[in-house]
């Protein structure tokens, strides 16, 4: 039986504040349950809740939230055959949610932590009301869609840090470890200062969801979630953000001073796609001269490339197969062959640590950051216009409702450059 929530807050709290008395680790040795709750039972959401079941041996899904039954039903049937977490699933029915309030019934159905991978438009709004509750957070990148949610976000976050709560985002690779090598050599200045780092990610076509004439356009949008800009950000902000991140991570946080980009909507000409484009290139300069240029793809027959290069004074890096060589031949650096932990597994494993330890993980704002380089790239190609960073921090661009509901709901056609209004 799940105690009410208020006295599992109760628990919590003070089980947080008495860890700041005992040894670093020490509370992770408590008998405790963590109850999860899961919302957005997609893919991802599923893969995210087998992974937190399998961080922590005193840990139990007990509650999810999708707007479509559905899919809930269907994520908890293949959570249920996995054999490693069948034991760790407490879902009744009571506890299952649906619809577009599903994630507040969730926030007071008893969970401590909870992990959020729901379409990106609703991120800002699902972590603020999770962060307010007083739970725990797992969130899936990219964090927003827009300026105003990433605002939002940063905000958030140091909401979480004020109430010591986990915040830890889906930017995966920094919980690789073979990458934190690499990253780590490249900050040691093993090829000196990064003068230029070029990123990639090209890759095949993705699913589509067809259509049923019952449904109206909201449910459309929102089944097809991926093809409009309000719900994913278009692809280079849901896909491509990795990227960003890394770049990001190699720079030490630094953010770049402007960006230009082009783009466009060669292959998906079909309404059906809704108005995201299928490739963009962006180039991205920053204080120190240094430049940072970025080209991602989604069309099928084409070659694959999923890759990020660092260009430096002394040599260069190459962050998906942990190698550094250095110039003049010098000795170069290649993490050797090895058994790496599952990236997806690390940062729930770590996230749980930290929360069991009373020093909870909270990624929040580097994640924004991230995220907003992909919405600054965005932006420039949908508009044709060079805009810096300072503009994009300050756009009024808010593309998410405030009370989504199920019906009409008008988009914009696709952007054209030169045309299309950065706001």
């Amino acid at each position: 039986m799940i105690p009410d929530a208020t006295s599992r807050r109760t628990f919590l709290a003070g089980s947080a504040a008495a860890v700041s008395l005992l040894p670093a680790g020490a509370f992770a040795a408590g008998n405790d349950t963590l109850r999860v709750g899961l919302v957005g039972c997609g893919g991802r959401g599923t893969g995210a809740a087998s992974q937190a079941l399998q961080a922590d041996p005193n840990v139990k899904l007990v509650a999810m939230c999708d707007a479509f039954k559905d899919r809930l039903d269907s994520s908890l049937r293949e959570l249920r055959n996995i054999r490693a977490i069948a034991g760790k699933i407490d879902v009744t029915p009571e506890r299952c949610f649906d619809g577009f309030d599903g994630y507040q019934r969730l926030l007071n159905s008893g969970v401590d932590v909870v992990l959020l991978c729901t379409p990106p438009g609703f991120r800002p709004q699902h972590l603020r009301a999770a962060i307010q509750a007083g739970k725990h957070v797992f969130c899936e990148k990219p964090v927003a869609v827009d300026a105003t949610g990433v605002r939002s976000v940063v905000e958030t976050a140091r909401m979480a840090r004020e109430k010591n709560l986990g915040l830890c985002s889906g930017f995966c690779y920094r919980y690789d470890q073979a990458k934190r090598e690499t990253v780590k050599r490249i900050h040691d200045g093993m090829i000196g200062d990064v003068q230029a780092m070029h990123i990639t990610y090209l890759t095949g076509t993705l699913w589509h969801r067809g259509e049923n004439p019952d449904w109206t356009p909201m449910h459309y949008q929102m089944r097809n979630w991926y093809y409009y800009t309000w719900l994913s950000g278009d692809f280079i902000v849901e896909q491509h953000c990795h990227n960003f991140d890394k770049a990001a991570w190699v720079f030490k946080g630094e953010m770049p001073v402007a960006c230009t980009a082009v783009g466009g909507r060669q292959v998906r000409t079909d309404p059906k796609y809704g108005h995201i484009y299928d490739h963009f290139a962006a180039t991205f300069e920053y204080r120190s001269g240094a430049k940072l240029f970025s080209h991602c793809r989604q069309m099928a027959g084409c070659n694959g490339d999923v890759n990020d290069h660092v260009f430096g004074t002394k040599g260069q890096a190459h962050l998906m197969r942990h190698s550094i060589s250095v110039n003049g031949g010098g000795s170069g650096w290649e993490m050797g062959e090895g058994d790496v932990k599952n990236m997806y597994q690390v940062e729930h494993d770590e996230l749980f640590a930290s929360i069991r330890a009373g020093r909870p993980i909270n990624d929040g704002e580097a994640a924004a950051n991230s995220t907003l380089m992909a919405i600054l790239a965005r932006e420039a190609a949908y508009s044709g216009k060079r805009i810096t960073w300072a503009q994009m921090l300050a756009s009024k661009q808010n593309l998410v409702p405030a009370n989504p509901q199920w019906g009409p709901h008008e988009v914009t056609g696709v952007p054209q450059p030169g045309q299309y209004q950065f706001v």
